[in-house]
């Protein structure tokens, strides 16, 4: 990869349980404090799973404009509020830039579903008139890049993808292979998730992975522990702006950090289970290295993917073991915090690692009180940890086998 031309990453922005905007999401992953309550969006009778992690007092009116905020669903308002943080954080003027060569690329599990129910319950009560004439143009995946691409004026490459809870992270690596091959100069990427509605969130109680722990919501989402019982359903957005490092530099940006690398494989083995062995989650981060041109020895961090759920945490610490050996590469998980915003949590925890590289501080996996020992990392942190790293990654899984893996450098 030495003639490809470099990604950085210019700007973080995020609408996140523990904190909006990177610096109160740093502040929230200083403070340690799980965002992890009782569920308020709706009641949720009926269900064994009572918990989630919202974020409180979302305004988007705060982020565009009220008559456009209003033409769309929370997925796509969320999308757009992270991306305006991120241009904003970036320093960037979208009237700048080469509209041409500005593109959008974002990810979602389950895109505008959540509003599509509410809708539907209005159509069932009052029929047609009591539904809102944006339904057709809210509910589709793509709304969020769409959105993005006409609130910013960027008339490039746009997609959004709809790889499960890997999705978030997919739309990132796939901004840096078209960075890569020079067609395009800017690309915001992210992923968003409103998933917090009756039917959408029972959908994944039926499957029995969610926790159960609802008289003690703040310890419930607790990666790598003995006694984790199932994820913790979160919603968010994160959206970085990632540039070409010939146009960053020409205009002074500031450079959180180089996307150095991304694996993408499939486990073609189940659509809710990982593949036991890890095989092909391993495969996906030794591409990411090999796309990054570095080695195992040159990674100091993982940001896991720690879903809390009983299958994925074992799957993947033998993912690790299998890549790392016994190279001192230390692990955290950060789900315990703000629970698992299902396609925004790769885009979310892409950020943490830029942030841990370069503050030299790496988070905790909260709630981590007893390791499983059959989940257990030699180095997972339990409590907080100064250290200088130079290179990270960060791994995402998604249902129907997904696994994607991005990897990071210090600039």
């Amino acid at each position: 990869m030495a003639n490809a031309i470099k990604a950085v990453i210019t700007g973080i922005g995020c609408v996140t349980p523990i904190g909006t905007g990177v610096e109160q999401l740093w502040e929230g992953l200083v403070r340690g404090q799980s965002a992890v309550r009782e569920i308020e969006r709706f009641v949720p009778e009926g269900l064994r799973s009572r918990i989630a992690a919202q974020i409180p007092d979302f305004q988007a009116e705060l982020y565009m404009d009220k008559k456009r905020a209003h033409r769309m669903d929370r997925y796509s308002q969320l999308a757009v509020a992270s991306g305006a943080l991120a241009l904003r954080d970036a320093g960037l003027n979208p009237a700048d830039l080469d509209a041409d060569r500005a593109g959008v690329f974002m990810g979602s599990a389950l895109g505008g579903i959540a509003y599509a129910e509410e809708q539907c319950s209005r159509y069932h009560h009052g029929g047609f008139r009591a539904v809102s004439p944006t339904l057709g143009f809210s509910v589709f995946g793509g709304a969020a890049s769409c959105n993005l691409a006409m609130e910013f004026g960027m008339t490039g490459l746009n997609e959004t993808n709809a790889m499960s809870c890997a999705s978030g992270a997919v739309a990132i690596g796939r901004a840096l292979q078209a960075i890569r091959r020079g067609e395009a100069d800017v690309i915001m990427a992210g992923g968003s998730e409103a998933p917090l509605a009756p039917l959408s969130f029972g959908a994944f109680d039926m499957l029995r992975a969610m926790s159960t722990r609802n008289e003690s919501p703040d310890v419930a989402s607790r990666p790598f522990d003995r006694n984790r019982d199932g994820f913790v359903m979160g919603e968010g957005s994160a959206v970085l702006v990632i540039e070409a490092e010939h146009h960053a530099r020409a205009r002074g940006a500031k450079i959180y950090g180089e996307l150095a690398g991304f694996g993408l494989t499939n486990d073609a083995h189940h659509m809710s289970a990982p593949l036991p062995c890890g095989t092909q989650a391993a495969r996906a981060l030794r591409q990411a290295l090999t796309s990054a041109d570095m080695s195992p020895e040159d990674i100091s961090y993982v940001n896991a993917h720690g879903s809390s759920t009983l299958l994925n945490d074992v799957t993947e610490s033998r993912v690790i073991r299998q890549v790392f050996g016994n190279h001192p590469v230390a692990v955290s998980g950060t789900k315990g915090l703000y629970g698992h915003p299902l396609g925004a949590s790769g885009a979310i925890e892409a950020a943490i690692t830029l942030l841990a590289l370069r503050n030299g501080w790496l988070p905790p996996t909260t709630n981590l009180d007893e390791p499983d020992p059959e989940a257990q990392l030699d180095l997972v942190v339990k409590n907080p940890r100064t250290v200088k790293s130079a290179a990270a990654v960060s791994n995402s899984y998604g249902f129907g086998g997904v696994n994607a893996v991005l990897a990071f450098r210090q600039y």
